[in-house]
């Protein structure tokens, strides 16, 4: 019952999923019977059977208090999904909603993996060789510098089960390449950093988007402003594109340069990569934008069932056991 366009677009993103060739689970809607049943008696393509209606009836707003939220709000869609995943009554989760609620939600549920201090949230960018994972994109603000070794990890186990990266290689985000470069918890971080033979060394911001990349960490106060302002800017370019072709009988001349562009739009689409993982927790939770569209839902639901296909939180436990018995 989360999100700008709640429950319309989550429902019928759910549809969109659930009719997937390539899905094969069931999908449950939490949140209030009477307002998600309208929009799929009204689905013109017939509602999939592997849909099914948990009754929630309270939700918890972008305007409430995150943890006084989880605690109170027993009864809303977001903490009784998450309750559901406890219960081995579904595998993973997905809100639009409070980032958060769905945060404090789903480590209260799920509970940290071993080894794990604090949470990421994982966000795909994609680049000139393809997509890279940067995190943490907002979970844990303030995290120390050897809290790093923890975001790599769960990031290599993300990039490989889930993106389908080979082995793949971590850079720290930085102001500068050489291994001095930054303040004195940049530097601490990348000394604890070298110690492992998947680290690639520091990465400037413009580099990300030009050169070949798997994971890339940084603190969720910088990763957060650069999501958004990727975001922003992406947003920027593609309307002064529109915004630059002429209306009336002449726009029939640019129609070329749409087709050409059609690559770069779905690039920087946030509804391609459908949300993104809570990475660290005994459960997969993922977190939408909250303006997500059926299609971002969509995508989500798919990008959740691959994470479960490919035993995600299984491959982040043997990570992080690696990592104890090697330090």
């Amino acid at each position: 019952m989360g999100g700008d366009y709640a429950p319309e677009q989550i429902v019928l993103g759910a549809v969109l999923a659930a009719a997937s060739p390539g899905f094969r689970g069931t999908l449950i809607l939490v949140g209030d019977p009477g307002q998600i049943q309208p929009y799929l008696r009204d689905y013109p393509g017939g509602v999939p059977s592997n849909i099914l209606i948990h009754p929630a009836m309270d939700v918890i707003t972008m305007e409430d208090k995150p943890a006084e939220a989880v605690k109170n709000k027993k009864d809303s869609s977001l903490v009784v999904a998450c309750r559901l995943v406890k219960e081995n009554q579904a595998d993973a989760v997905i809100s639009a909603g409070n980032t958060g609620a769905a945060v404090a939600a789903s480590l209260f549920a799920f509970k940290r993996i071993k080894g794990v201090e604090r949470p990421a949230i994982g966000c795909q960018f994609p680049n000139k060789n393809g997509r890279f994972l940067l995190l943490d994109a907002g979970a844990s603000p303030d995290a120390s510098p050897h809290q790093m070794v923890e975001f790599a990890e769960l990031g290599i186990a993300y990039a490989s089960r889930v993106m389908d990266k080979p082995n793949p290689k971590v850079h720290l985000l930085n102001i500068g390449e050489e291994p001095g470069k930054g303040n004195a918890w940049a530097k601490e971080a990348h000394d604890l950093l070298s110690h492992y033979d998947w680290f690639a060394g520091n990465v400037e911001g413009k580099d990300m988007f030009h050169n070949k990349m798997d994971v890339v960490v940084c603190d969720a106060f910088i990763g957060n402003i650069v999501l958004k302002t990727a975001e922003g800017v992406g947003e920027f370019i593609m309307d002064g594109i529109r915004s630059a072709v002429p209306q009336g009988p002449g726009k029939i001349l640019f129609l070329p340069l749409k087709s050409a562009l059609a690559p770069l739009r779905k690039q920087v689409d946030y509804a391609e990569y459908g949300g993104q993982p809570l990475l660290g927790l005994n459960g997969i939770c993922i977190i939408s934008h909250g303006r997500s569209n059926a299609r971002a839902i969509k995508n989500a639901v798919l990008n959740a069932a691959h994470a479960v296909e490919n035993d995600l939180v299984g491959a982040m436990k043997s990570r992080m056991e690696e990592t104890q018995k090697g330090h």
